[in-house]
């Protein structure tokens, strides 16, 4: 369940960043308030998979699946570049946490 939340969290937090650029500086409404209560729900689900998953390990899961999903979304719908040396900074940051959870004595299994 702490998994499932954490992925709550991602997801949510991914969809609030994303709508950040929409909001214009919280000047557009709708956007605006999917950005508050998506970082809301981020962060109440995060706290969830705080009380099972060690912090460093949590985090590095979240920020790492986080930046490289609203990356893929950028370059996806706001027409971002990716260039040669961003994929690889990507993949790294994926392998990372592949690490984390594959071999990392302080990550909840």
């Amino acid at each position: 369940m702490p998994y499932f939340q954490l992925v709550i969290a991602i997801c949510a937090e991914v969809l609030a960043t994303s709508c950040l650029k929409a909001a214009e500086g919280f000047t557009r409404p709708i956007p605006s308030l999917v950005t508050l209560i998506g970082y809301g729900v981020a962060f109440y689900f995060l706290s969830l998979a705080l009380q099972t998953i060690p912090t460093g390990t949590t985090y590095a899961i979240w920020s790492g699946v986080g930046v490289v999903l609203v990356t893929l979304i950028a370059w996806l719908v706001q027409g971002q570049k990716l260039d040669a040396a961003g994929l690889i900074g990507m993949g790294l940051i994926l392998a990372g946490v592949l690490v984390i959870n594959l071999f990392s004595k302080n990550s909840a299994h």
